[in-house]
């Protein structure tokens, strides 16, 4: 499938999952997921669409950037994803990355998180070493929302989003533990590209096992799939 038409079986099977009434909405960040909240901001726009209501929740944060830094993520949340759709700042729900104790700053956004009443449907991606969120290969199947080392292969994987490369990377992050991202009511995962392929395959088909962190996927029980043609190569 094009991108396109990658864009709009995702739009549509995430709208199928949301409730109607103040959807509590996952967001990735990324290149890939993109593609889907251009098509969710293209049907608000012409009027297809209203998730105004919205709560929006991320899955992680660099620690060291601010809200207002162009390479954060809550930057990322806002404009890519929060204005075009018309929600409000007060429903967004970030890790603070510049926090002075990024530790507390994680264990509040884990509460933050189950103050919202959790995640509805939870958009995600895969590393190319098989990372979910930022949890990298070895991260515990039971770990939940905390402060993490970015292994060389994700900043590298990064850098493209850094005008200083791989140098203006940071190397830790704050991010959503395995079992936080399983309390999610559904989750998408969307993947693409030739990259994808293998650990696709491996937390798909391979054991559940720390070293891809992506297969503890595996336990949940409502997991839907959306790959292009290079990324499901092995499936």
């Amino acid at each position: 499938m094009d991108e396109a038409q990658f864009a709009v079986l995702a739009a549509d099977e995430l709208i199928r999952r949301l409730p109607a009434v103040s959807p509590r909405l996952g967001v990735a960040t990324g290149s890939t997921p993109m593609r889907l909240y251009d098509e969710l901001a293209r049907r608000s726009r012409v009027g297809e669409l209203d998730l105004s209501s919205a709560v929006v929740v991320a899955l992680d944060e660099y620690v060291g950037l601010g809200p207002r830094d162009a390479q954060s993520y809550a930057s990322y949340v806002r404009t890519r994803i929060a204005e075009p759709l018309g929600i409000a700042p007060g429903n967004v729900v970030v890790p603070q990355g510049d926090a002075a104790d990024p530790e507390r700053a994680a264990a509040e956004f884990e509460a933050r998180i189950t103050g919202v009443g959790g995640v509805d449907v939870q958009i995600a991606g895969i590393g190319a070493n098989g990372h979910l969120g930022f949890n990298e290969p070895g991260s515990s199947l039971e770990s939940r929302t905390r402060v993490v080392l970015l292994s060389d292969r994700t900043r590298s994987d990064n850098a493209r989003f850094f005008s200083d490369g791989i140098d203006g990377v940071p190397r830790r992050a704050i991010t959503q533990g395995l079992a936080t991202i399983c309390r999610a009511g559904s989750i998408l995962l969307l993947a693409s590209g030739t990259a994808k392929a293998e650990p696709l395959a491996a937390a798909l088909h391979g054991p559940v096992d720390v070293a891809v962190p992506a297969s503890v996927l595996q336990r949940h029980a409502d997991v839907t799939v959306i790959a292009d043609h290079a990324a499901a190569a092995l499936l």
